[in-house]
């Protein structure tokens, strides 16, 4: 369809059709080296050729869905000293390009913040970013609001 773009949802796992899963399966077999031909991956996951080739070009990780973009995570931090400082720290630490914070006046003992995120110059994936960020003391919930 000429003029249309793509559009992409994020999609749990857990509800996608087998030959999805073993597609994206045998497109990380492929990247990381560990098969040397598409013959050789789609053998090694079960999944048939014809299958892989319906789907390749629509199934991506969701790291190389978000790269060279902006994502929005809204957290849930507790109003302790510090703890938004970490947050920050940590997405410097990894490379990221912090260009909007915003902070609502905390209630509860927490508050809401939404940080949005350059992802170009990562130093590891957006996964790893919001994983090392849940592991942060004070940090209780993390979301991804939106992404460009």
């Amino acid at each position: 369809m000429a003029g249309k773009t793509n559009e992409f949802l994020i999609v749990s796992k857990s509800i996608l059709p087998e030959a999805i899963l073993k597609t994206a399966q045998v497109k990380e077999l492929l990247v990381k080296g560990d098969a040397a031909t598409i013959n050789d991956a789609v053998e090694r996951v079960g999944l048939s050729r014809s299958a892989f080739y319906k789907y390749k070009d629509g199934v991506f990780p969701f790291y190389e869905a978000s790269r060279e973009k902006i994502i929005t995570i809204s957290l849930i931090l507790e109003n302790e000293a510090g703890v938004l400082s970490h947050v920050l720290n940590f997405i410097a630490s990894v490379k990221g390009n912090v260009l909007t914070i915003n902070q609502g006046i905390p209630l509860q003992g927490v508050a809401n913040v939404s940080i949005s995120i350059e992802t170009a110059g990562l130093a590891d994936t957006p996964e790893n970013l919001l994983a090392g960020l849940g592991e942060i003391v004070g940090v209780r919930k993390i979301e991804i609001i939106g992404q460009t």
